[in-house]
């Protein structure tokens, strides 16, 4: 028995806010969300990934080989992750935080702020907000969840609990 269809894709893309683009990845038209910067091509993405770890790499400091060894990669395969030739899959993303210490988050706000804030600026405080949440002892979290959930349901935003 075929499964009904409950909303067509003309009307998923309008409440969704898609519009029709292209990017060299991949050979059919895609849809995508246009934030504040516009549409980034994956690689774009990609590339602002590959700095972002290479930040926090030289940060440390590790080296590339020190890096790879850690991640069960040569240098070399780990290097196409920084000059943004390797997909990173979500799973090697969270290796990689946990070797170089950030939130994986963190690299969702630096290649999709739009999911973050309206304008760079709001998607600056909004995305420092996260990743500070996660240093809070656990009651501060409770009772700052008690004071958004609140905010959400008495606002225009939908409830967390």
């Amino acid at each position: 028995m075929a499964r009904s269809r409950t909303l067509d894709n003309e009307a998923y893309k309008n409440r969704m806010g898609l519009v029709e683009t292209t990017d060299p990845e991949v050979d059919k038209p895609i849809h995508r969300r246009s934030g504040f910067r516009g549409i980034q091509e994956f690689s774009e993405m990609d590339a602002a990934i590959g700095k972002l770890i290479r930040e926090r790499r030289d940060a440390i400091p590790l080296t590339r080989n020190e890096l790879g060894e850690l991640l069960g990669l040569s240098a070399q395969v780990y290097g196409r992750y920084e000059r943004g030739f390797s997909k990173m899959t979500a799973t090697r993303m969270v290796h990689l935080a946990e070797l170089l210490d950030f939130h994986p988050i963190e690299l969702l706000g630096e290649i999709a702020p739009h999911f973050f804030g309206e304008n760079e600026e709001d998607a600056e405080k909004k995305l420092q907000l996260c990743v500070g949440i996660f240093d809070l002892p656990p009651e501060t979290a409770a009772a700052f969840l008690h004071i958004v959930d609140h905010g959400m349901k008495s606002g225009k935003g939908r409830a967390l609990s």
